[in-house]
């Protein structure tokens, strides 16, 4: 099946599963406890104006014009490029366009913007096109027919990033050529339209590709200061920048709960329940989907609810104040959970992607690849999936306790984090559980 990932289960760690998970809870405590002794004010989301700055020959290409119609191009290409075979490709195994579409470009969108900071938004050819037409009609393309509402925060990019979740996990015939065209089609028009009713700032704010490789890049070693100078920076000052907005905390709860459901739609148990149940795979699935996703929101509310309530916080900021602390985690998880999906059928894929139309062509030069394995042993993939879980709770452990020290006031900051620790220490444990029993 093309969306199976993994080359082992528990039984394949180097280590006692029951090790693993004691000691991905004592690391968490070990974090917040040095953290509580070492880190006494607030560090994260500055500037770093002291930062190193990138050379002046790379400063001066990255502010051409010149540099973002690159990307644009390029957006283009790819685009046009990966239509030659969802359009008029045959709609069998061999056909890329599901391995370009779930696993190049979904799963590569994360190493890329991790690398280079949200790369979509100057990748994406529906902005261009967008650019193109309001140039051509002597339009100023930040400028609709109206302005978008000021409370429409990122709720639009949440409902289709939840769509596209769905389509990836649940929908049927998910892998054929109709049912990804259909999806597409219906994201392009859709997302043209709030473009030309809104404006581009529509993009920001309602294209969930967009969004989700925004959240991401800001883990980004390098990004743009406030002064315009291109710098290296503290990838936690970045993400510790990301302020609340409304159907933030949603979005961010969807990419991890996604995640986790993948997982479990992966595990005997599940199958065999779908598999046995008289009610119909896609209504299964979608149910479950939602009660994961409801599960990871209602753990994530009580815990924030709690800290704001123990932390002496302002009622009802807390929630919104601590989701930028749930991005490295679900990021975790995603690295964890598609690696191998990524590095072989990634590889597959590029193969295929040389002769779109079965035609027996060698475009790109890539037909005769074979798949390596690249040293994907099942120990080596159990511990680096182990590693990045527990990195990213680290991680964002660090991120929701520098936070905490703004938000409490100093007599109950460690109280109010106590909540949010165990909410860490829950979401290891079952990540783990999901992740080695599929």
């Amino acid at each position: 099946m093309l969306l199976a990932h993994g080359v082992g289960g528990r039984q394949d760690l180097p280590i006692p599963f029951s090790a693993v998970l004691i000691g991905a809870a004592l690391a968490l405590l070990v974090s917040f406890v040095a953290l509580g002794a070492l880190w006494k004010e607030p560090r994260l989301g500055g500037d770093s104006p002291g930062a190193r700055s990138l050379p002046a020959a790379v400063q001066t290409a990255m502010s051409a014009p010149a540099w973002r119609w690159v990307w644009r191009i390029a957006g283009l290409v790819a685009a046009a490029y990966f239509c030659v075979g969802l359009i008029f490709g045959p709609d069998q195994a061999d056909n890329p366009t599901a391995g370009a579409f779930y696993v190049l470009f979904w799963v590569g969108l994360v190493p890329l913007s991790l690398l280079f900071g949200p790369v979509w938004r100057r990748l994406n050819p529906l902005r261009t096109l967008h650019l193109l037409a309001c140039r051509g009609l002597g339009r100023d393309p930040e400028l609709g027919l109206r302005p978008l509402p000021p409370g429409v925060g990122y709720w639009p990019a949440c409902a289709g990033l939840f769509a596209f979740v769905w389509l990836e996990l649940v929908a049927p015939e998910r892998a054929t050529l109709p049912v990804i065209g259909a999806w597409l089609a219906a994201y392009a028009v859709l997302t043209l339209a709030g473009a030309v009713v809104f404006g581009s700032r529509w993009f920001d704010h309602a294209d969930p590709f967009e969004v989700y490789s925004g959240l991401v890049g800001r883990l980004a070693p390098a990004a743009r200061r406030g002064d315009g100078v291109v710098a290296w920076r503290n990838s936690l000052d970045g993400m510790a920048g990301l302020r609340p907005a409304p159907g933030q905390t949603t979005l961010v709860v969807v990419l991890l709960g996604s995640t986790m459901y993948d997982s479990l739609s992966n595990a005997p148990v599940w199958v065999r329940f779908v598999q046995e149940s008289a009610v119909p795979a896609p209504v299964t699935g979608t149910a479950g989907l939602v009660i994961v996703i409801a599960a990871v929101l209602a753990a994530y509310r009580t815990a924030t609810a709690l800290a704001g309530r123990w932390g002496a916080a302002q009622p009802g900021t807390t929630a919104g104040e601590i989701a930028h602390s749930i991005v490295p985690i679900a990021v975790g998880y995603i690295v964890a959970h598609y690696y191998t999906l990524f590095l072989l059928e990634g590889q597959r894929t590029i193969a295929l992607l040389s002769d779109p139309l079965d035609t027996g062509a060698n475009w790109l030069g890539t037909a005769g690849w074979t798949i390596q394995a690249l040293g994907t042993t099942p120990a080596g993939v159990a511990t680096l999936q182990v590693t990045v879980i527990v990195i990213g709770h680290v991680l964002g452990t660090v991120l929701a306790h520098d936070r905490a020290l703004a938000l409490f006031p100093r007599r109950t900051a460690v109280l109010g984090q106590i909540p949010l620790l165990v909410l860490m220490v829950v979401y290891t444990v079952v990540g783990l559980l999901l992740l080695f029993a599929a």
